[in-house]
Formats: structure tokens, sequence, C-alpha cells
């Protein structure tokens, strides 16, 4: 399924390369005249970390072998200015020969053939005049390919240079059990690493003598792919991971691809992104979350008249001990998961009281693995929390539990430095409200204030927000939240007598209308406590509604404030 859904997406780009040449960042060119005289060196470096990339062969499969990539290469190859150098630059030399002798009318070829015929010191010598020339021989790793001077494509770029592969080299031929069709099959998958493994890297692969070789059997002959299949599902693959793929996102050690068919999948995909990428990012993409909920309801809702065909894709890899491995995959209808984003929105919507929360949204992962981790690091987060976040909002399941758990153990950890925060307040109701989604004895939490809500966690929470307050008020400190709310939020009989003391001596300091208020406050909160009094304990779930409580009645005492 996963190599098919790459398949179809390759054939589905308008931008797609040939088969046999691929996309490949190249540093430098060099410039030479027809007679094959060199004129200078031209860097194509956009930046410090990017270069131009230009549609060239595909690069040759080596590790400590000698092998020419066609037409391009690295300096030890191109210039082989090194005595190491010369037979790596030997073979790639040979090779440009044997492409000129096959291609006699082609003034290009016949350039690059009279250039190479120049002597070793006539080369290095028409180099050493060019201002490039030292940033050149200090970078040997740089791909270099040439251009005739006056022309517009360098020759790497001409197909037609490319010489044809053998199909009877490729070894056995069968059924490729990815378009079903009968031709070359591959012996070993083409490479495309993700960050954290080698460069050798393949989503497909097998070793010899190690239990997966079946009836005589080797390699990739046990899952039989063919050339044209292998070519397409990595260089799909290839344009997902580009550097400027817009189809991708790093949460932690996890590399995301997700992409998307149909008339509205370029708007599908870059709202997606909203989920999974941080705000500036959305921000510098112009993706709101405003936006990303009017598209998604025009799908669900059937006003854009999307196709019954039409799906969304996303993959999750991660490194492996050197190997890539599919942490995630998941393959469903376009409408479908359009329903279940929208169902993830609703579930962490909360209302908001502090002004820089006020366009910030709950409901993005890289938000929520920022909110359950030290310092907002979600780098930092447990190594399966961020497939596993992203799995439950596309299944619509239920919320990690080690999500929840973090969150509320993050929560007391800080509450000497801050009061508890919209996105954890946010996570916590989102799982509460998943798992009791069909239990009629459990209320729905609500994004705001519910004074219906006779949950003892919930009232409990409300009741140490209103005392909290009242303390604020005074300015008396931040004692009832350092030294008695991690205790409240598990154990409230055994705090909250004496907090209760303690708000009687801050009451005494307030004017007669907001000590009216606030008492009036506390008794509709307790009055809806069961007649044995507070709880002595609070199982984990209601620790959680204990905070959503707290912080539905902090929105709702600054919002009064600021309405008054």
């Amino acid at each position: 399924m996963i190599l098919k859904a790459l398949y179809d997406y390759f054939y589905s780009r308008p931008d797609r390369v040939p088969e046999g040449m691929c996309r490949k960042e190249i540093e430098y060119v060099i410039v030479i005249d027809r007679n094959g005289c060199f004129v200078r060196f031209e860097s194509r470096r956009i930046d410090k970390k990017r270069c131009a990339e230009l549609v060239v062969a595909a690069p040759v499969k080596r590790s400590s072998n000698i092998a020419p990539n066609i037409l391009w290469d690295n300096g030890k190859y191109v210039l082989g200015l090194n005595e190491s150098d010369e037979s790596c630059h030997r073979s790639f030399v040979n090779q440009v020969m044997d492409i000129a002798s096959s291609h006699p009318e082609d003034h290009g070829m016949a350039a690059l053939a009279a250039f190479y015929r120049r002597t070793a010191d006539e080369r290095l010598m028409a180099y050493s005049n060019d201002p490039l020339f030292d940033e050149v021989r200090n970078n040997a790793a740089a791909n270099i390919t040439f251009m005739i001077d006056g022309d517009r494509e360098t020759i790497a770029e001409r197909r037609e240079l490319i010489p044809a592969d053998d199909p009877a080299s490729e070894g056995e031929s069968g059924i490729c059990l990815v378009t079903g069709q009968s031709g070359p099959l591959v012996r070993t998958s083409t490479s495309s690493t993700i960050p954290g493994c080698s460069p050798n890297t393949a989503l497909v692969g097998f070793q010899v003598k190690s239990g997966y070789d079946s009836y005589g059997k080797q390699q990739a002959y046990n899952s039989p792919i063919s050339v044209e299949a292998d070519f397409a599902y990595t260089s799909a693959l290839k344009m997902l991971l580009s550097k400027d793929s817009t189809n991708k996102t790093r949460l932690g050690d996890r590399t995301f691809l997700y992409w998307c068919s149909g008339q509205y999948s370029r708007e599908a995909e870059s709202c997606f992104s909203f989920m999974v990428e941080s705000e500036k990012s959305s921000k510098d993409k112009g993706v709101s979350a405003v936006g990303v909920e009017k598209l998604f309801k025009s799908i669900w809702s059937g006003r854009a008249a999307t196709d019954l065909d039409d799906r969304f894709y996303f993959l999750g890899l991660a490194p492996n001990a050197g190997r890539m491995a599919v942490v995630v995959w998941e393959d469903v209808p376009l409408r479908e998961f359009a329903g279940k984003i929208l169902q993830h929105f609703d579930d962490m919507s909360l209302t908001s009281y502090r002004e820089y929360d006020k366009d910030r949204s709950t409901a993005g992962v890289f938000n929520m693995l920022s909110a359950v981790t030290l310092g907002g690091k979600q780098s930092e987060a447990l190594p399966n929390l961020c497939e596993a976040v992203v799995q439950s909002i596309i299944q619509g399941t239920r919320y990690p539990y080690s999500l929840y758990t973090s969150a509320i153990e993050r929560i007391r950890a800080e509450l000497a430095d801050q009061s508890v925060t919209r996105t954890r307040a946010a996570i916590l109701k989102a799982y509460i409200n998943r798992i009791t989604r069909n239990n009629t004895d459990n209320k729905q939490l609500t994004p705001m204030l519910d004074k219906t809500n006779n949950n003892p966690g919930y009232l409990s929470g409300r009741l140490a927000a209103v005392l909290e307050k009242i303390q604020s008020d005074v300015k008396s400190g931040d004692s009832i939240r350092t030294r008695y709310m991690a205790a409240a939020s598990s154990t409230p009989s055994a705090v909250f007598p004496a907090m209760l003391n303690l708000s009687v001596h801050h009451s005494d300091k307030l004017g007669e209308a907001s000590r009216v208020f606030y008492e009036k406050t506390k008794q509709e909160i307790i009055e809806k406590m069961p007649a044995e009094g507070f709880p002595s304990h609070l199982d984990l779930n209601d620790q959680g509604r204990f905070f959503v409580g707290y912080y539905h009645q902090m929105a709702d005492l600054y919002t009064k404030k600021e309405s008054e």
C-alpha cells in the first residue's frame, strides 16, 4: 500500500523527472567553450545550506567501489586534483570519452572530450586563474558538472546523452508487486535517506542470509519490485523529502510526510501542515486555524465537491540503527479525514483569557508536544508520543495516555512559575472527552465554564481558582497556588479547609462589592459538592477535571473583570 501510494503520487506530479534521472544539488558548473577551453567556474549556491537543483542522471550505487556518475560528480571524479583521486578521475574521464564516441555529432560532448584531452597541468593552470578555484578546491565533496559557454542548460541535464540501461543487466524478471506488470526486477532498492540514517538507507531492504531468504530467493527478489516501480516510488520519496518540500515536517527524531489526491490536494496538504508544524512556520505559509477549519468544513459538509476516491496519506519514518523504519502509515478517504480533523478541533477548543493566547490555536501537534515537555522543547517528547498523537487525530481514537499524564506532570512541576496554560488544559479536556464520549454517566467538558458540571474534581478546581483570585486581588503573594494546588488536585479534603481559612483573611482586605461577589461564587460552588464534603482522593481523570475546572473558572473571573 505504501509503495503503491508513492508510485501514484509520482505520476500525479506534473514536475516529475524522466526515468533514470533525478533532482540533484549541483554546487559548481565548469563553463567551457566549443573548443574545450576552460572559461570559468560558476557557483550555483543559493545560500549557506542550499544549492540549485538540476535534473541529472540518477546517482550510481557505490560504497567503497569506484563508479562515476554520468556527466556530474564530486571534485575527486571531475577534477582529480590530488594523487589519491587518480583512479576516480580516470574512471570519470573514460566514461566521458565513451559517451562522446557514442554521440560523435554532439557539439557539447565533443567540447568536453577535447577539454579532457588536454593535460592535467594545462587544466590546472587554467583553473588557477579563476577567482573561485580556491573555494572549489577546498570543497571536494561538492557536486560539479559542465556547461558550454552560451548554452542555457548543463551537459548533465541533456537526457539524450544518458546511456540507456540494459534490462538484462538488472537481473531477474517477474511480476511487480506494485504495478502487477511483468518486467525486470531490482536486486536492491534505491536509497532515499532521512535525518539520522546513513546516506545509503532504503525504504525497502533485505539482508542476505538473515532469515529473509526463502525458496532460494535473495534480497529484493523476496518481494519483487520492477525497475520502473522502484524508480517511481523512490523518486516520489525524494520529492517529499527534499529541502524545499512543503509536504514534510520533523517532530523529535521522526520525519513525517503527507500528501493528498484530488483537486483540493494542495489546499488540504497546506492546511494539514498547520497541524504538525510550529505556529511560525504556519504563519509564514499564510495558514491559520480559521482557514483550516473553513476548508475542512467545506470538504466534510460537501460544499467542496470532492471525489469519493480522493484520499489523504500520512507516512511517519524514524531512523533505526542506521535503517529507515515506518512508524505510522495512514490512508484514509479525504472526506473522512476532514471529519476527524474537525473533531480534533472541537475536542481541543478552549476559551482564552490571556492576551498572548487570543490568536493562538491549541490544536497543533507541535504545540501539544511542546506543552508536555520541559522548557517547551518538543524534540524532547517521548519517542513514540509523536506518532501516537498524530494517529489519534487522524483515526479519531483516544489521545495517548502518556500525553495526558505528561500534561498533568508539567502543570504540577511548573505551578510555582505559572498558572495552568491553555494548551495543557485543552489536552486534559480533549483526553477526558474522548474516553467518556459514549458514557452517559460522565458529563462532557465544554470549551468554557460549565456551572452545571457537578463533578467533585471539576468543582474543586473551580473553587481553587476563586481562592487564588481573591489572594491575587489583595496582592498577598501566591502561596495558595505554590503551597496547596498540587495537593488540592489529588487530595482535596486534606488541604481545602486550610485554603478556605486562609481565604477568610484575604477577603477581609477586599472592598465590599468584591467580597460579596466572591462569597456568592464560593457558596455556589460549595453547594454543589457532595453531602460528605470534599473528596479524600481524586482519581487521575478527576485530577484532569480539576485543572480544567480551575482554568475555566479563572478565565471566567478575568473575563468578568474586563467586562466590568
